[in-house]
């Protein structure tokens, strides 16, 4: 089953002879359950193809369907009640809350939108990714590799259609990227959670399911689930 599918998306800044087609459209679909990457070069549209799929910015033109649902026919409100529920992050830079410790982290996206946490599933979460015995510490007390940890948590925590992860490794060593590699990969298969990853890194991206290669806002390889 399609989780997320895009048509004929385009993204242009300015105008005339000095428009720029940051994406040109792209036409790509991804399965349920399906862990893909995005690879590109830096220019190459991924990051802005990923704010796209997320609903952080809105397209020139075209269309994203989350779970079946044409998200930038919502309105503004609609749209961020939407991503918070259907959609999980994780974030180059973590985004941890500095004053939160790490299982009030991973709540907070659930308890912002006022719903019952599962707690077994909350606890399932944190034992695979290796947290149990961090869950009191603030994020100031753990590794770089820990707090994606816990940014990952947090992206599962809502049991949302899709997580979309922008360069989850770009600032972590090679063997820390590795490890966090394969926690996402894990986690793909235990949650059956689709996850779509921008990324530069072809060994990193090689872990995936499937790749899909952007170049000059197009998809050049791999668009089709």
């Amino acid at each position: 089953m399609e989780i997320l599918k895009t048509t004929n998306l385009k993204k242009y800044y300015g105008s005339g002879d000095t428009v720029v087609k940051a994406l040109d459209g792209v036409n790509l679909s991804v399965s349920d359950g399906e862990f893909a990457a995005i690879v590109g070069t830096s220019g190459s549209g991924k990051s802005t193809l990923l704010h796209m799929l997320g609903g952080l910015d809105r397209p020139t033109g075209g269309t994203v369907e989350v779970d079946g649902k044409n998200i930038f026919s919502l309105k503004n409100d609609a749209l961020t009640i939407f991503r918070r529920r259907k959609i999980g992050f994780i974030f180059q830079s973590y985004n941890l809350v500095p004053v939160l410790n790490v299982y009030e982290n991973i709540i907070l996206p659930i308890e912002l939108d006022g719903n019952k946490i599962d707690k077994m599933h909350i606890t399932n979460i944190i034992k695979t990714l290796g947290l149990t015995d961090k869950i009191n510490n603030l994020p100031s007390q753990l590794s770089g590799g820990q707090q994606q940890r816990v940014a990952i948590a947090r992206a599962l925590a809502s049991k949302p259609a899709i997580i979309l992860a922008d360069e989850p490794t770009g600032n972590l060593d090679s063997k820390t990227s590795l490890d966090v590699m394969g926690l996402l990969k894990v986690t793909s298969e235990r949650f059956s959670q689709t996850i779509v990853m921008i990324t530069h890194n072809e060994e990193i991206a090689q872990m995936s399911d499937r790749i899909i290669r952007i170049e000059d806002g197009k998809i050049v390889g791999g668009g089709n689930a």
